[in-house]
């Protein structure tokens, strides 16, 4: 399987060397490209500083806009990837569990394959998990399917996947557009992974943004994704 892993990051200067360089040491089977998002840091630099192959924005368009820009590298540069990958430039995803979600993807004719941190571990109580639990519910309540970790930012996306993202600007890197591809046919699976924590710079997601994300991708789940695939 050739696979692109793609890897928006913003203001990652403290981490984006660290992710690269351990995907250029250990895992050069794997084709990479960080999309900057418009940083304000040194991220662009140290890629250029580097030789790293880069998109650099010139405006921050967002997690799914940074994304989308790196399905459209996979998809228009005529690479041939049957699969891609995203993966989170801070350093908690670990790129050994890629062979076997990209295994698992083959063997059962799967759509998109979630490194899932509670495929077969507990889930624990805080705050941000009851987030994931309700998000976990929605899906659950409007596809049938259940998805123990829904907002993994570890996710594999077959030929078809890239080209339906690289293609459609409603089609982001988040929950609700997993449910609504799940209700469309698609044949999503999860893997067990572990996940490292951030070791330098500062995540988006703060306790408010936290609650704002679970509130909007609920919402998104249970009435804007329904009606949008009535609607198709």
């Amino acid at each position: 399987m050739k696979l692109l892993i793609v890897i928006p990051a913003y203001n990652e200067q403290e981490n984006i060397a660290r992710v690269v360089d351990n995907l250029i040491e250990h895992y050069p089977q794997y084709d990479y490209l960080v999309v900057n998002d418009g940083s304000k840091d040194r991220t662009a630099q140290i890629c250029r500083e580097k030789g790293y192959r880069f998109l650099d924005l010139p405006v921050n368009l967002g997690l799914a806009g940074a994304f989308q820009a790196g399905l459209q590298y996979a998809y228009r540069t005529g690479g041939g990837y049957d699969a891609a990958m995203q993966f989170d430039g801070d350093g908690q995803h670990d790129p050994s569990y890629i062979e076997k979600m990209a295994s698992l993807m083959e063997k059962e004719n799967l759509d998109v394959v979630i490194g899932s941190r509670f495929k077969e571990e507990k889930k624990p109580f805080s705050l941000r998990m009851m987030g994931n639990r309700m998000i976990q519910l929605a899906i659950k309540m409007t596809t049938g399917a259940t998805i123990k970790d829904p907002t993994s930012g570890m996710r594999l996306l077959n030929r078809s996947m890239v080209r339906e993202f690289a293609q459609n600007l409603n089609y982001g890197p988040e929950p609700d557009t997993i449910a609504y591809l799940i209700r469309t046919g698609a044949r999503v699976e999860e893997v067990q992974v572990q996940m490292m924590d951030r070791i330098a710079g500062e995540s988006y997601f703060n306790l408010r943004r936290s609650v704002e994300y679970m509130v909007r991708m609920c919402v998104s789940i249970v009435f804007f994704q329904w009606i949008r695939r009535r609607r198709g």
